[in-house]
């Protein structure tokens, strides 16, 4: 069985690692439930629009600021496990997991933050023609929506929707790995690694 030393505390990259994640499910679920859906308080469907994309945009770099200590921290812990990868069967899986989910969340925000810069310029484009910018809210068209801001409307709602989810199965996955460090869970997949099923 392994042995705890000081190279195993590895406080300062967890708390990093759990903030950054914190940062980006909360900062994230709370644009998508409260930012998006409080432009209905607006009358200018246009300003629905523009009062989400500048949270929006004034949010973004703590998000990625967020989003980069998720990453990063995360590579300095799975560096640190090395020899749990080795040695612990299913820690290596559960981890891979999470990097995925890490990833694929980056690409969704990076995604969702592209959608909202189309949604701006097609409505301000709208605006200089003359036509109506008819919105529910910032992500939710009506049947009178000008199709191109609809389109990336609806995109960028159902991407939206998934970065939170990808963020908290990430936080998951995450304490997933931290369980796995108790000496009962330790012991158990070092025997499962040496006398597989």
């Amino acid at each position: 069985m392994m042995t705890m030393t000081r190279t195993d505390n590895h406080a300062v990259a967890q708390a990093v690692h759990d903030l950054g994640s914190a940062l980006w499910f909360g900062g994230s679920t709370m644009g998508v439930v409260g930012v998006n859906a409080s432009g209905r308080d607006l009358k200018n469907g246009a300003d629905r629009i523009r009062v989400a994309s500048s949270a929006w945009g004034r949010f973004g770099p703590l998000q990625w600021a967020g989003i980069a200590s998720t990453l990063l921290a995360g590579l300095q812990l799975t560096r640190a496990g090395g020899r749990r990868l080795a040695l612990q069967k299913g820690f290596g899986t559960v981890g891979a997991i999470k990097a995925g989910l890490a990833v694929t969340g980056a690409a969704a925000s990076a995604y969702a933050a592209y959608c909202g810069t189309r949604i701006a310029a097609a409505a301000a484009e709208a605006e200089q023609h003359g036509e109506p910018v008819d919105v529910a809210d910032a992500t939710t068209p009506t049947s009178r929506t000008p199709d191109q801001i609809a389109t990336w409307q609806r995109r960028q709602r159902l991407v939206q929707y998934a970065v939170p989810l990808l963020a908290g199965a990430n936080i998951a996955a995450g304490s997933q790995l931290v369980q796995s460090y108790r000496a009962g869970a330790t012991a158990k997949g070092v025997l499962r690694r040496i006398m597989p099923d």
